[in-house]
């Protein structure tokens, strides 16, 4: 019988990026970051000595602190690298291929009212309201802006150019005066291209800690770093922008992804609704003038053609 082979569980995550990921997948990157949420549990073990029960525990623990949407990719992450790793004869089986994804509620959107971004945005420390206010007004990824390289940005066209997005193709985002400012105020690292860098010169690979820090000083509940994205969608479809250039500007190819952000808040329905209802009454008032106008000039016409 064969013997399962010691490699170490970041070993070959390393491997996988390498020979598989990087050069068949063009959002590798998720990948990436993917496997740096399962590194938290499995860095350090043989790939043979992890057990369904290691899986599990991975799943419970994972839930407390992200949304199953990101526990199930995570897994189905695990999932591929683990078949990969029977095929190249590693291991001798796929441990995780009877673990059950979570359940994930569906069609779940939460955006930040204009208030509670203002609270949010008083309670980010120094290095994360940067990034914040980037993903705000710009409705970037989070694996997006912490990629992010000062040649990316071109201050004077006000443009980031994402040269490797979800999508695997090219795209501009344009910034305004408030991503600008906030921009030329984060110090620039001697040696690293990164703008968002810690003192090593290395991108941030997780900021969890700080953001969920600034959510609970601010009282925001049930709320993720993606949701900043549903923020921005929602607040440009409630500004009255079209719904196609809001898909543009995420970087949708299917308007389809994009109607899911076209939702309102209550308190701009009723904007809505009392506008439509003053914009009644005012034709109804116009309607009511016109009729008297025109009853008055019959009325004179009558009397001038009588006398």
């Amino acid at each position: 019988m064969r013997k399962n082979k010691k490699i170490r569980f970041e070993e070959f995550a390393e491997e996988y990026l390498n020979l598989h990921a990087k050069p068949n997948k063009k959002s590798w990157k998720a990948d990436y970051y993917n496997l740096k949420g399962l590194e938290r549990l499995f860095k350090g073990k043989y790939l043979y000595t992890i057990a369904v029960e290691d899986i599990e525990k991975f799943k419970s623990e994972r839930s407390k602190e992200v949304a199953p949407a990101t526990v199930n990719r995570e897994l189905a992450t695990l999932k591929t690298l683990l078949n990969k790793a029977v095929a190249w004869d590693k291991v001798h089986e796929n441990v995780a291929k009877s673990i059950k994804f979570l359940k994930e509620p569906k069609g779940r959107l939460r955006f930040l009212e204009s208030e509670e971004i203002v609270k949010l945005l008083s309670n980010c420390n120094k290095r994360l309201r940067p990034i914040v206010v980037l993903a705000l007004n710009t409705g970037m990824r989070r694996g997006e802006i912490l990629g992010l390289k000062w040649r990316d940005i071109d201050i004077k066209r006000n443009i980031i150019t994402l040269l490797e997005t979800k999508n695997g193709e090219r795209r501009e985002v344009h910034i305004n005066e408030q991503v600008k400012t906030s921009l030329i105020r984060v110090r620039k690292h001697p040696y690293s291209p990164y703008i968002f860098c810690n003192k090593d010169g290395k991108p941030y690979h997780d900021i969890r800690k700080s953001f969920f820090t600034a959510l609970r000083k601010s009282g925001i509940n049930s709320f993720h770093f993606h949701d900043l994205r549903h923020t921005f969608a929602s607040h440009l479809v409630m500004s009255g922008v079209d719904i196609n250039t809001v898909r543009e500007l995420l970087g949708h190819k299917d308007i389809r992804m994009t109607l899911r952000y076209s939702h309102l808040s209550p308190s701009h329905k009723k904007r809505a609704v009392d506008i439509l209802g003053r914009k009644i009454e005012n034709m109804n008032l116009s309607h009511t003038k016109n009729r008297q106008q025109l009853f008055y000039t019959l009325g004179k016409t009558f009397f001038v053609h009588k006398g």
